[in-house]
């Protein structure tokens, strides 16, 4: 008689991908700053239906289904502001030195540069003096 497989029970799947978050850090750095996307994206969807602003909440609460426009404005905002935060922490993540990969320099270093003007030889017109 065959074994029947066994099933996890559904806290240990979630220990285990938690457990492959912890070891990942960029997992980590893209789940944390999603999450504050998301913090975002409730607040302002809050203070959108607090203010009331063109009578917004109004027209939501007279409607037979409330819950789909929030939700709907919920899930575009997460996308929107998760999507913007996790983008921010990529682009301003810096290599550490001597591990070698590109990418990703100071800004201090840019601007406490100083800039001087590059002289260039420019050909004059043969015949003309410049003076009309």
């Amino acid at each position: 008689m065959p074994e029947k497989p066994t099933v996890q029970p559904t806290g240990q799947l979630i220990g285990k991908v938690a457990a492959k978050l912890r070891e990942q850090p960029l997992l980590r750095l893209l789940a944390i700053n999603l999450a504050v996307g998301g913090l975002v994206a409730t607040l302002l969807l809050g203070g959108l239906l607090w203010l009331n602003p063109l009578r917004l909440r109004d027209l939501i609460f007279a409607d037979a289904a409330p819950g789909t426009a929030p939700g709907l404005l919920l899930f575009g905002f997460v996308i929107t502001f998760g999507s913007a935060a996790m983008g921010t922490a990529i682009m301003t993540m810096t290599a550490e030195h001597g591990a070698g990969g590109g990418g990703g320099g100071s800004r201090r270093r840019a601007l406490g540069a100083t800039l001087r003007p590059a002289a260039v030889p420019v050909p004059s017109r043969s015949g003309s003096s410049g003076r009309g």
